[in-house]
């Protein structure tokens, strides 16, 4: 049993540097079509009381021949099944951009509502509530054709141009892009008549990236809510200098968390 565990999640979770000693993990949930390395690499930024744990989706990296998840069910139940026994452990923080945003606010709340576990601070970024006026009405792009669907991601930014100008690259990007657009376009969910979580939650965003309707977020929550605007545009934390303000902030906030959960 405890074999079939350590497999699970060594398929589901990507870590560079294991920190047994850490005091802390920080869950990271993928873009839209993203891999686990981006934040996976964190952790040998980060500070040693703090372990990275980079979620790997079906269809990419070491699970490329797994197909795609149809359902954000289907990503919360596999993530869930390999992440629970860790976060009965020591306490956890998650973090998500975009498709991770959605990601994340869905596995916070089936931890809380199944396990009762709650994470010490919740990072979400470059997203509107799923349950906001806003992205209901927001357009659809999985079903744009490939042409229209290419000149879309020209114009959010943060796709390399050489990957843009790469036929074959892009045969093997956009399937995983599309599907993980499929699923969140399909997700549905009720704004919370009550918070369900009880920890501070910090919103990020890009200062040039279409308008999301982060103060929605604020319901899912009791504790202290923050907005963080950053220069840039829908991958603004791809820039360096965003990057590092990004991971000062979640370092000071979590080890503020640990303290006030030890």
């Amino acid at each position: 049993m405890l074999l079939l565990c350590c497999s699970r999640m060594e398929k589901v979770i990507s870590c560079f540097r294991k920190r047994p000693d850490a005091v802390a993990r920080l869950i990271c949930f993928p873009w839209a079509g993203g891999g686990s390395i981006h934040y996976a690499r964190w952790g040998n930024v980060l500070h040693s009381s703090i372990e990275v744990l980079s979620v790997r989706l079906p269809g990419r990296e070491s699970r490329s021949r797994e197909p795609f998840h149809q359902s954000l069910q289907q990503v919360v139940d596999e993530v869930v099944a390999a992440l629970v026994p860790l976060l009965k452990e020591k306490p956890f923080a998650l973090f998500g951009h975009s498709f991770g945003a959605f990601t994340s606010f869905a596995v916070a709340e089936a931890l809380k509502r199944v396990h009762n576990l709650e994470p010490v601070h919740i990072f979400l970024s470059g997203a509107s509530a799923p349950y906001s006026e806003t992205r209901i009405k927001a357009p659809k792009r999985s079903d744009l054709s490939d042409e229209d669907f290419l000149q879309w991601m020209i114009s959010i930014g943060g796709t390399p141009p050489e990957l843009l100008a790469n036929p074959e690259v892009l045969k093997l990007f956009l399937p995983a892009l599309k599907a993980d657009l499929h699923v969140v376009e399909n997700y549905r969910c009720n704004k919370p008549e009550h918070p369900f979580l009880s920890c501070p939650l910090t919103c990020f965003d890009g200062k040039d990236d279409i308008p999301h309707d982060l103060q929605a977020w604020k319901s899912i929550t009791s504790g202290d809510f923050t907005i963080r605007m950053l220069d840039g545009s829908h991958f603004y934390l791809k820039d360096s200098g965003n990057e590092k303000i990004i991971l000062d902030y979640v370092t000071k906030q979590v080890e503020t968390s640990e303290m006030d959960y030890l």
